[in-house]
């Protein structure tokens, strides 16, 4: 490969040193060359600060340079790197530092307050701690870990890895461990963008990649640091809004994200006006995952988008199926098949495999992805048998090996025996005018065990009461079996999701149950 096709970071950064890696949430854009040199003095500085290969570095960040930084400095010294959703609190930032054994700790000033209650029982010292964006107690100036040290890239290096954890929708976090890779980081960069050719995106072909979502997600995290290894320019968000979005994607031209259903849903629900007159005629591949996709939502934003719509399914632990926009419309709701070299079956309780359309638990198999639960043997043996794992998904295969997924098992819903999956009901309720958000869940029944509830965010316009929630059920009583109608609605102001869409339904369901044992 010619040096001026070069793939990796380092590599770019002395090819194209002036070409733009990244623009911040304020516009600033950052060269590939300055990129590289912030990273190098980073990986010097956690060096100086006594780490060595296979130790943990934590971030606790918005999306921002020094969130890329520290993750690609990293990668290239040997190190364990893990980016905590900041939207937690003090003890449980606390549980994540200290369950990965953290030796430096990197947080924001945005988040100062809880930054600060880590500290109490933190394990890493404090010499390793520090702070971007401002001064916080107990954290030394980010300038301390790197003004000391020049641009150059350090000596013996060596690959790390990300370590992510759980997203702990369904319980407390786990990080996902796997073994540090023993080729140069140079070679591991440069094929770490293998995923992203899946859905036709190819190295220095002028893309620009926007981030939408918190870079402490797995995805999110690993399409940017792959897109950036491919010499694609990546745009960050701070804080997303459907317009906001769009205005980028206008701006900066921009042909690739990494976006989640209720994305969709909020740019769906813009006025008519808005949406016709967004220019959105550079996208080239806008990949989603993360959740279960409405068929309606998705077939609308085909409708809108175009072909240029992938989809696959996959999570922290691996994958994986992927589908295109036009595959995914001649067999709506799927989301796909394997990945070359990967394998997907579905198997019943007594682990037996399934045949086509019986529902089951998905498992998969991911070739070089072996991993481990840091501190958690037994979970680690039960999500395994053999080389595959599951995640707790349930879903059917098609006749010619098409994956459609129902829901997550912890979700569903067992009415007098009979099983409901509460992701289609949500996926209809959220088509309805008055409806922002929707989550539907198993509430206790004496007589049938459980019995539906859903939870709606309305929109502007709407109020909750009476006549909303008939309105509502009319309206699903067209769209889903009688069986699956909730048997009340209850209304919030807004759903606890995560910026990524990730809906924390324990919160909603969980003070229903207390005291009382759920089946499932």
């Amino acid at each position: 490969m010619a040096a001026a096709d070069a793939c990796g970071l380092w590599p770019i950064a002395e090819a194209h040193p002036d070409r733009p890696a990244v623009v911040d949430p304020d516009g600033r854009a950052v060269t590939f060359s300055e990129l590289a040199a912030l990273t190098n003095r980073v990986a010097a500085g956690l060096r100086a600060a006594g780490l060595d290969r296979g130790d943990q570095v934590t971030t606790v960040l918005p999306n921002c340079v020094e969130q890329l930084a520290v993750g690609l400095a990293a990668y290239q010294i040997g190190l364990y790197v893990t980016a905590v959703n900041w939207h937690l609190v003090g003890p449980e930032i606390s549980y994540i530092v200290n369950d990965a054994e953290t030796k430096a700790l990197v947080v924001h000033a945005r988040f100062a307050d809880e930054a600060v209650r880590v500290t109490g029982d933190c394990v890493t010292p404090e010499a390793g701690r520090f702070a971007v964006g401002g001064p916080v107690e107990g954290f030394r100036p980010f300038g301390e870990l790197i003004e000391p040290h020049g641009p150059g890239r350090p000596d013996r290096l060596s690959t790390g890895s990300f370590m992510f954890y759980t997203s702990g929708t369904t319980g407390r976090p786990k990080g996902v461990r796997r073994a540090l890779d023993s080729s140069p980081p140079d070679e591991a960069a440069a094929r770490s963008g293998g995923l992203l050719m899946l859905f036709g995106i190819t190295p220095h072909d002028d893309n620009v990649h926007l981030v939408q979502a918190p870079m402490y997600h797995t995805a999110v995290n690993s399409w940017t640091t792959m897109s950036l290894h491919m010499g694609h320019t990546a745009v960050l968000m701070d804080r997303w809004t459907a317009e906001g979005a769009l205005g980028l994607i206008e701006r900066h031209r921009v042909t690739t994200s990494h976006m989640v259903p209720t994305m969709f849903n909020r740019l769906l629900q813009l006025p008519d006006e808005v949406r016709a007159a967004a220019e959105v005629s550079s996208l080239r591949n806008m990949v989603h995952a993360a959740a279960p996709c409405p068929v309606e939502t998705k077939r609308r934003m085909i409708e809108w988008w175009g072909d240029v719509i992938w989809e696959y399914y996959a999570a922290t632990e691996g994958g994986g199926t992927y589908v295109s926009a036009r595959e995914w419309m001649e067999r709506p709701g799927t989301v796909g098949r394997p990945w070359p070299g990967c394998e997907v079956i579905v198997a019943g309780a007594d682990g037996a495999e399934l045949g086509p359309f019986e529902s089951g638990t998905v498992w998969m198999k991911m070739p070089r992805a072996a991993f481990t639960y840091k501190g958690d043997p037994d979970k680690t043996r039960k999500s395994h048998r053999g080389d595959f794992f599951t995640v707790g998904d349930v879903g059917y295969l098609d006749d010619d090996g098409w994956l459609f997924l129902n829901d997550r098992a912890g979700d569903m819903i067992i009415v007098g025996g009979v099983n409901i999956y509460p992701a289609e009901i949500e996926g209809a309720l959220v088509q309805h005018p008055a409806v922002g958000d929707a989550a539907v869940f198993g509430v206790p029944n004496d007589d049938t065990g459980e019995e539906i509830k859903a939870v709606v965010e309305l929109r502007a316009g709407w109020e909750p009461g009476e006549a909303t929630t008939a309105a509502i059920m009319e309206w699903l009583r067209g769209r889903v079996a009688r069986q699956k109608l909730p048997r009340s609605v209850d209304y919030t102001d807004e759903l606890p999701r995560d910026p990524n869409g990730k809906l924390y339904k324990r919160r909603l369901r969980d003070p229903y149950w207390e005291g009382r044992d759920r089946a499932i």
